[in-house]
C-alpha cells in the first residue's frame, strides 16, 4: 500500500501540535491517523482523507481539490478526500487536518467498549 511519506509526516506533526492522543494504522489503501480511536486524518499516495462534520460536507466540496468519499457506488458523508495538489502549505494542509481534529469529540467510534 503506497503512502506519501512526506505528507504522512506533515499531518503526524499537525496532529502532534495540537496535542491529540494518536493511533496509527495501516487501513483504506494507507495510514489512518486515529484520534480518541476514531478515524480522523488517512493518508495515501496522492490524497489525504478527512472525516469531517456532515454539516460542512457540501461547503467543503466545494473548495478546490476536494472530492467525496464514494464507497461501494455509496457517498460517504462526513469523508472527503483532499488532493495532495492543493496541500503545498502548511496552511491549506491545517485547514484540513483542523477540520477533522474539530469534528473528532463528536465522531461516532466504532470501536466497541
Amino acid at each position: 500500500m503506497p503512502v506519501n511519506e512526506q505528507l504522512a509526516n506533515r499531518v503526524r506533526e499537525l496532529i502532534a501540535a495540537a496535542g491529540q492522543p494518536v493511533e496509527e494504522k495501516k487501513m483504506f489503501s494507507g495510514l489512518t491517523f486515529m484520534v480518541h480511536d476514531k478515524i480522523c486524518v488517512g493518508v495515501k499516495k496522492d490524497s489525504i482523507m478527512v472525516r469531517l462534520d456532515p454539516a460542512v460536507f457540501e461547503d467543503a466540496l466545494e473548495k478546490e481539490g476536494c472530492m467525496p468519499m464514494v464507497h461501494n457506488g455509496k457517498v460517504m458523508t462526513g469523508y472527503v478526500f483532499i488532493d495532495e495538489s492543493v496541500l503545498t502549505t502548511k496552511k491549506q494542509l491545517q485547514y484540513w487536518v483542523q477540520l477533522a481534529l474539530d469534528f473528532n469529540p463528536s465522531a461516532r467510534s466504532s470501536k466497541k467498549k
